[in-house]
């Protein structure tokens, strides 16, 4: 029976390849999970403005499934819209004034498009949302 003298080699390495591989894989899955979380979410560099700019004027109107019309937090009749509208917007300003409508999805098109139109023709823009009752 031969013994062999164990010869100790003071210059181990560690092999790196398979750590290398993990860590790609961690890195390519990071990256595909992070752009899944938020799909709509678009980065951009809004301007900055000064002090001395006018902050455009918006005004809220909601309507529910009911069809009920919400200035604000007030609930209000179709027919007195316009006259309550004109006295919640400045159309007098240099900056055009908003009607931003929020409605369920269960209200028709219809009614959004006769407020739109309410709002227009008293010289606002419109924007409309459409959330669902959860």
């Amino acid at each position: 029976m031969s013994i062999r003298k164990r010869y100790k080699n003071e210059d181990t390495e560690l092999d790196t390849g398979p750590l290398n591989d993990i860590l790609f894989i961690l890195m390519f899955f990071f990256l595909i999970i992070s752009t899944l979380a938020n799909p709509n979410v678009i980065k951009m560099n809004n301007p900055r403005a000064t002090s001395e700019t006018k902050a455009k004027q918006s005004v809220i109107v909601s309507i529910n499934k009911n069809r009920d019309i919400y200035l604000g937090q007030q609930k209000i009749i179709f027919d007195s819209l316009e006259s309550s509208l004109k006295k919640q917007l400045r159309v007098g300003d240099s900056i055009k004034p908003a009607v931003v409508i929020n409605a369920d999805s269960l209200v028709s098109w219809g009614d959004i498009v006769r407020v739109m139109q309410v709002a227009k023709k008293l010289g606002a823009t419109t924007s409309a949302s459409v959330s669902s009752a959860k």
